[in-house]
């Protein structure tokens, strides 16, 4: 569709393969396509291509639904949603690619190669040992066979595949919308394979055939496919088609500017859900991944995004994935959330955790949890980790703060506090906050020396969310528990010599 003009809705597609889990990079394509499409008032297709059998996996091809659904993502055709140009996998497909493949071999554009593995190892083999750079490859033997010897052997059902006959002295250009004109040497292109000898089209054959059919303008991709279109673009002039228009992203780096990795941030998208991360966060951040709206904007809605997005802001240099920077701004997100909106995501991570079902029946009581962590917490794994303590007593205290806090000076003092905290009405913040107040002013010390040992008593350590909130929520009957359990663990310290 080298026809489309600016302000043409463009039509767009992402098309995974089911070969492993959605992973970041390919969730920041996906993104592009449908923020470019969104912006520009067009089509996103979603297109599954599977034709590699052997490495098909069922639950990759649920998990890529599942994290784009996540993500916010949803595809306008393909599978689950329809459209006019279906089916949307590319299994259910081979048989066009078939005839399309066929079309060629009639135009003389293609030819049937019937070459063995075994030829096709030596020959690779052979070219390695001559350390040939220019001109490796295949060696185009079946190409220059006569029309009857070809016939031969296909009526003795010699096995093939089909190849593209590749131009020669031809230079292959094209120009890039991020990185400007590119331009290939023909004779660095292999005749390359559009069918296999199980009748399957190759990836390059099934691709140009269904951004064809499917009129996708624009083909948004990553940076690895640049070597790939010079390719593309013999195959739509093989068929006399105009090609898309091109644009590759810029490749993600790890942190240390090494290749990502899984080890390097190049998970799932679902592993960063399951990380306790918002898919707005997340969606957010790889839209910065090469792409700048202008300004000093980074925290910016899905609409906002949308607006802003042009190809013309894509850099072709390398985006860094810098998961401190996600870990940043998805507490920004995070602190923008309701917590009813938050309970869901945080109770599953509970759940995770194993808590019983009777601890996560009140609801009132995990939203005041929330409310209490949210503030001070980047992931909502960290609500739900830092705040076991509200649902089971400690089982153990922080070793330097025990240290520091848990000395026998204490033992009177929360004495003290067991006495007035078991009478006390009401048992709210603001009255516990003035008992402790008015305790310290009656033995006269610092505030610090009655808040810092209950808190490492009610809790296990010595940081969290207010101490008086935390001890309205946690309820007379817990409190003064866990301190009369404090209270036997610092005797009991004392008496050892610890």
């Amino acid at each position: 569709m080298a026809d489309w003009k600016e302000g043409m809705p463009p039509v767009v597609r992402f098309a995974p393969s089911p070969t492993g889990y959605l992973h970041v990079g390919g969730a920041r394509t996906a993104l592009f396509n449908f923020l470019f499409a969104r912006h520009h008032g067009g089509r996103f297709i979603l297109r599954i291509e599977d034709t590699d059998r052997k490495r098909y996996q069922p639950e990759a091809l649920a998990e890529i639904f599942t994290s784009l659904k996540w993500l916010g993502l949803q595809w306008d055709e393909g599978p689950e949603a329809g459209g006019d140009a279906g089916p949307y996998f590319q299994s259910q497909r081979t048989a066009l690619y078939r005839r399309h493949a066929e079309e060629l071999l009639a135009a003389g554009r293609a030819y049937r190669c019937f070459c063995s593995e075994e030829r096709l190892a030596n020959l690779r083999a052979e070219q390695e040992k001559a350390k040939m750079a220019q001109g490796s490859g295949y060696d185009r033997h079946c190409r220059s066979l006569a029309p009857g010897d070809s016939e031969k052997l296909l009526a003795a059902g010699k096995s093939y595949i089909v190849r593209l006959k590749v131009p020669d002295a031809r230079a292959v250009a094209f120009h890039d919308l991020i990185r400007g004109d590119i331009t290939y040497d023909s004779a660095q292109l292999d005749d390359l394979v559009l069918l296999k000898s199980d009748g399957f089209p190759t990836y390059h054959l099934a691709n140009v055939v269904d951004d064809y059919l499917m009129g996708i303008s624009h083909v948004l991709r990553g940076d690895e496919w640049i070597a790939s279109t010079p390719k593309h673009i013999l195959i739509y002039e093989a068929f006399g088609w105009a090609p898309p228009l091109f644009a590759h992203m810029p490749v993600i780096l790890a942190a240390d500017g090494g290749k990502l990795s899984k080890r390097r941030g190049a998970a799932s998208v679902l592993d960063y859900q399951r990380a306790g991360f918002l898919p707005e966060a997340l969606r957010n951040f790889l839209a910065l991944l090469g792409w700048a709206p202008g300004g000093d904007r980074e925290v910016m809605t899905l609409e906002e995004m949308i607006r802003a997005f042009t190809l013309e802001r894509v850099q072709a240099k390398a985006a860094v994935f810098d998961e401190t920077k996600l870990e940043w701004m998805n507490g920004v997100y995070l602190q923008g959330r309701s917590v009813e909106s938050l309970l869901p995501d945080v109770r599953a991570a509970w759940e995770k955790m194993e808590l019983p079902a009777a601890a996560l029946a009140d609801e009132a009581f995990l939203k005041k949890v929330i409310a209490m962590f949210r503030e001070r917490s980047r992931k909502v794994s960290e609500i739900a980790a830092s705040s076991l303590y509200f649902f089971r007593d400690p089982q153990g205290y922080d070793e330097q703060a025990g240290r520091k806090h848990f000395k026998a000076e204490a033992l009177p003092l929360i004495d003290a506090l067991l006495e007035r905290l078991a009478i006390q009405e009401p048992f709210a913040a603001p009255a516990l906050e003035a008992l402790y107040r008015k305790l310290a002013e009656e033995r006269t010390v610092g505030a610090g020396k009655l808040i810092h040992p209950t808190r490492l008593a009610v809790s296990g350590v010595s940081f969290g969310p207010g101490l008086f909130e935390m001890l309205e929520a946690l309820g007379r009957e817990t409190v003064l528990r866990r301190l009369r359990q404090a209270r036997g663990h610092i005797a009991a310290r004392g008496q050892d010599g610890n």
